[in-house]
């Protein structure tokens, strides 16, 4: 490990970014040294831009592109402490995409379809709860309230800790999974036992069963997240409180649900109903 890297890894540290944050600005800073062919600490802005037009005419994502961006802002300005103006270091302009969200009945046709007792019940959980994959996996069997109903979700995205409630059907689909089970610490365990199952587990689990449950749409694990959020909305849910339940730290980011919501959607006559046109 070069010292550049090893500096650059410690002022993350203490700067509690965490430990997947770090991995990623790594991989970042490592790509763009070697599409340069030069250690970082020799190389400019003008470096900079032509290794972002490299991502772009590479057909990049935006988040690959962006998180680029932020690791190569960070080495330059907190590590090398260059005293460039970091706007020149351009973010991409983000997609506006809705997202993918299922109906109720597609929820409960992946759940039906998913054979391993354990990953039901992550994806049960995932949904009941509006989580991201990573804290769906670092839950721990205390996190689980049900003396309060409540379920804590510890050092999430942002560094912040959340509750969210904790379903009734929920806490009885944990407890007959407990029963058979029997997990110590981590509420999820992977192999060996001392560790929490992986994300990359869960996301193929996801995968397997949109496909055995016959759904044409592009669903990922986050797609349980989508819903959760949409369906509460079209039964009431407020976007305040629904900001809080998703750790949101800007409103706007909740906001979009707002445009999947159907129930409003689905309320408005198209003109073309009005026309009393008959079919055939």
């Amino acid at each position: 490990m070069t010292s550049l890297r090893e500096k650059m890894i410690r002022d993350l540290t203490i700067r509690n970014y965490s430990p997947a944050t770090i991995k990623h600005y790594v991989a970042a800073v490592a790509a763009f040294s070697n599409f340069c062919g030069h250690s970082p600490s020799r190389l400019t802005l003008e470096d900079i831009h032509r290794y972002q037009a490299h991502i772009v005419e590479q057909g990049g994502s935006w988040s690959g592109f962006n998180i680029a961006v932020c690791a190569l802002r960070f080495l330059y300005t907190k590590t090398l402490r260059r005293d460039w103006d970091i706007r020149h270091i351009a973010h991409a302009k983000r997609p506006k995409r809705l997202p993918v969200v299922l109906s109720q009945e597609e929820v409960l046709r992946v759940f039906a379809v998913v054979e391993h007792g354990m990953h039901r019940v992550i994806l049960m959980t995932a949904y009941a709860c509006g989580l991201r994959v990573s804290e769906v996996v670092s839950l721990r069997v205390e996190d689980v309230d049900s003396g309060r109903m409540l379920v804590h979700v510890r050092q999430a995205k942002g560094q912040k800790d959340r509750i969210v409630p904790l379903a009734q059907t929920l806490l009885e689909v944990l407890r007959s999974y407990w029963r058979v089970y029997r997990p110590h610490t981590w509420l999820f365990p992977g192999h060996p036992r001392d560790n929490h199952v992986s994300t990359r587990t869960v996301q193929r689990a996801v995968t397997h069963a949109v496909a055995a449950a016959g759904l044409r749409k592009h669903a990922t694990s986050h797609t349980l997240r989508h819903s959760f959020a949409t369906h509460l909305l079209e039964t009431g849910t407020d976007i305040r409180t629904l900001q809080a339940l998703l750790g949101h730290h800007r409103l706007a980011t909740t906001q979009i649900y707002n445009h999947v919501a159907r129930k409003e959607i689905t309320a408005t006559k198209s003109p073309l109903d009005l026309l009393g046109i008959k079919a055939g």
